[in-house]
C-alpha cells in the first residue's frame, strides 16, 4: 500500500522515509523513487550550504578512506587547506575531475563554501592526499572555461548531482548557464608554479 505523503515531490526527507516503510520496500518504481530519496536525503545533509552532524560524521570516514587509498575510486581524494580563521589544517573528502589531461576541484556547494573560501584565503595554496601527500597550487578557472569541467565533474561525482540543477547528461549550453555559480580550480603541482 502507497500513502501519498505531503512534501514527498520537494524532498522532505521525514516524507520520503515514511512512504518508503508504508509501502513495504522497493516495488516497480523503486528505479525512479531510490535516486529521488537519496537526493532528498543528500540535501537534507547539506541544508544551508553546510554538512550537519550525520554529513560530518560521514565526510570524517570518507577523509579517512580517500586519503588512505582504500576501497575507493582513485579521483576520490581528501584536500587539506588552511584554515582562513583558525590557521590550522582543515581537510575535506573531494572528487578531482580529470579533463583533456588536467585536474580540477568543483564546489558543489557554490562559492560559499568553506574550503572555497579556505583555498582562495591562503592564495591557492593546498594538499591533495591519497596513499601519500602532494603539495599543489589550486587556480581558479574563469566562469566561460567552467562549462565542460562541470559536466565532467557530475559524470564522476554521483554525490555532488543533487546539488546542482541540471542533468549529467545535458548539453554544454545548459551548463553554461550556472559556470557562476560553481567554482573550479585547476590543480597543477606546487613545484611547477613556483
Amino acid at each position: 500500500m502507497v500513502v501519498p505523503i505531503q512534501g514527498w515531490r520537494s524532498g522532505d526527507l521525514s516524507g520520503c522515509v515514511v512512504r518508503m516503510r508504508i509501502s513495504g520496500g522497493f516495488r516497480k518504481n523503486s528505479a525512479r523513487s531510490l535516486p529521488r530519496w537519496l537526493g532528498a536525503a543528500k540535501r537534507w545533509m547539506y541544508r544551508d550550504g553546510r554538512p550537519n552532524r550525520v554529513m560530518r560524521v560521514l565526510n570524517w570516514v570518507s577523509g579517512l578512506q580517500y586519503s588512505a587509498g582504500f576501497l575507493s575510486p582513485r579521483y576520490a581524494m581528501t584536500l587539506e587547506v588552511r584554515g582562513r580563521r583558525s590557521g590550522r589544517p582543515v581537510t575535506v573528502p573531494i572528487a578531482v575531475a580529470e579533463l583533456d589531461g588536467h585536474r580540477y576541484l568543483v564546489s558543489m556547494l557554490g562559492p560559499e563554501a568553506d574550503w572555497v573560501r579556505n583555498v582562495r584565503a591562503s592564495g591557492g595554496r593546498a594538499v591533495l592526499h591519497r596513499c601519500g601527500s602532494e603539495m599543489v597550487r589550486l587556480e581558479e578557472v574563469a566562469a566561460d572555461a567552467r562549462a565542460p569541467i562541470l559536466r565532467r565533474y557530475l559524470a564522476i561525482a554521483p554525490g555532488a548531482r543533487p546539488h546542482f540543477p541540471v542533468d549529467r547528461h545535458a548539453p554544454l549550453a545548459e551548463f553554461e548557464k550556472i559556470t557562476e555559480r560553481y567554482p573550479v580550480f585547476e590543480v597543477t603541482s606546487a613545484i611547477e608554479s613556483g
